[in-house]
């Protein structure tokens, strides 16, 4: 018979100091300024960006993040040149996220860098970095779990959840995700073939 499961002791949780104290001023510098980022005009790409790297994020040249994207802690992003953050994606950036050069985050999708030891029953949090390498594309409504590594030119399909590294230069898919194809370069051709579709 299985031991029984020790209760969740949920007063130790909310006891616990989760921030230092300079990281919780930050945090209310980026609520009071927060406005400033989401009624942004659409096209002010180069508002959000400066806005951003004020606050500590290190931000590439020519990179697009959207108004009503939610980045939660700018101090703990960086994104290379010529990279995109998509409508209402969501940057969960307890931990560090890395984005690298040309890389795409589209619409509503969720990079996860926060978690709890639920093996603990005071459930500590944790905050696991994700990378996202140069040429990567994580999909609309696609999730990207604590601690991933997504490979130079990996593709990250619709609706996926990875919670394992992405190899470089593949295709993902699926819940959980599970490897599709290789990913090739080519112009559309006007054949589904493009799509992410199985082989």
């Amino acid at each position: 018979m299985a031991r029984p499961a020790e209760p969740l002791d949920i007063g130790a949780n909310r006891r616990a100091r989760k921030y230092r104290r300079g990281e919780m001023g930050r945090r209310l510098l980026w609520m009071a300024l927060w406005p400033l980022f989401r009624f942004s005009p659409r096209p002010a790409f180069a508002w959000r960006r400066l806005l951003l790297r004020a606050l500590g994020a290190k931000v590439g040249a020519n990179v697009h993040i959207y108004a009503s994207a939610t980045i939660y802690y700018p101090w703990m992003l960086a994104i290379g040149d010529d990279s995109a953050i998509g409508e209402r994606a969501l940057v969960y950036n307890l931990g560090r996220v890395t984005i690298g050069r040309r890389a795409t985050i589209s619409h509503q999708a969720h990079l996860c860098a926060g978690t709890h030891d639920y093996r603990d029953p005071a459930l500590p949090l944790l905050r696991p970095p994700i990378t996202i390498g140069d040429d990567a594309w994580i999909c609309a409504d696609a999730f990207v779990g604590p601690g991933v590594n997504v490979g130079a030119g990996a593709v990250v399909g619709a609706r996926a959840a990875t919670f394992d590294d992405v190899a470089p230069w593949t295709v993902v898919a699926g819940n959980p995700a599970k490897f599709i194809k290789r990913r090739a370069m080519g112009k559309w051709s006007g054949s589904s073939d493009h799509f992410l579709t199985a082989p």
